[in-house]
């Protein structure tokens, strides 16, 4: 490796530091950008059993603002719970867009990486090739060592800058998508909180609630049952 570094010239630094960089976003955005980290499931219900119970208070706004994205979008509506629905939209929206640069964060970084490091590895080839045709006016092309620097220097930075680059723009496609699909969350759990808290719309069942329901609702149609096969049996 590091005999192809040596032979790649001095642009392989820049390309290198380069990889360095994106790999270090990459690791930070997969470890930030998680589900779990940004939309914790049940934050919605759980905020409807603060305000059921009368326990949204300061401390609970300051847990849920310090918890996750989502949570600090939630907070901002919550703050101004005694307004309509439009005032508690309008500081959703202020606060989203704070966080959705946030969780843009680097991105911007990792797209320049993926764009310049095939210019860098472009640039290798070009000064390999000069280096090459200086040789070729000096000594002629009757030894073909004198070419061999200059012609592997070409494409060892070459392959180098697109080795970065196509892994790069890879999870840079990948990471924008992620964030859009977390703000569309956002903007769902949001707009239901909003609509919960006004009665507008009813808290739906958890998945436990709903299997209790169902649990419950079929004990009752199987007493039915029996009551009527015994009904049956007496007549």
């Amino acid at each position: 490796m590091l005999e192809l570094v040596y032979a790649g010239g001095w642009l392989m630094i820049p390309i290198l530091l380069c990889s360095v960089i994106a790999l270090a976003i990459v690791g930070e955005r997969f470890w930030s950008l998680q589900t779990k980290r940004s939309c914790p499931a049940n934050l919605v219900t759980q905020i409807w059993h603060w305000a059921k119970d009368k326990q949204l208070d300061a401390n609970k706004l300051a847990e849920l603002r310090n918890g996750s994205p989502l949570g600090r979008v939630l907070a901002a509506g919550l703050a101004n719970i005694h307004h309509d629905r439009e005032i508690m939209k309008d500081a959703i929206e202020d606060t989203g867009r704070h966080v959705i640069a946030d969780m843009e964060r680097f991105l911007n970084t990792l797209g320049t990486i993926a764009s310049i490091t095939p210019l860098l590895g472009l640039l290798g080839t070009v000064i390999g090739m000069i280096k090459v045709f200086t040789a070729i006016t000096a000594a002629g092309v009757g030894n073909p060592t004198v070419l061999a620097g200059g012609i592997s220097e070409a494409l060892i930075t070459t392959a180098a800058g697109l080795s970065v680059a196509i892994p790069t723009l890879m999870f840079y496609r990948y990471f924008r998508g992620r964030v859009d699909q977390l703000v569309i969350t956002m903007e769902k759990e949001s707009l239901r909180m909003v609509e919960v808290l006004h009665g507008d719309r009813e808290m739906e069942p958890t998945l436990k609630q709903r299997a209790s329901l169902i649990s419950e609702f079929e004990s009752e149609n199987s007493s039915k049952q029996t009551s009527k096969s015994k009904k049956e049996t007496q007549r």
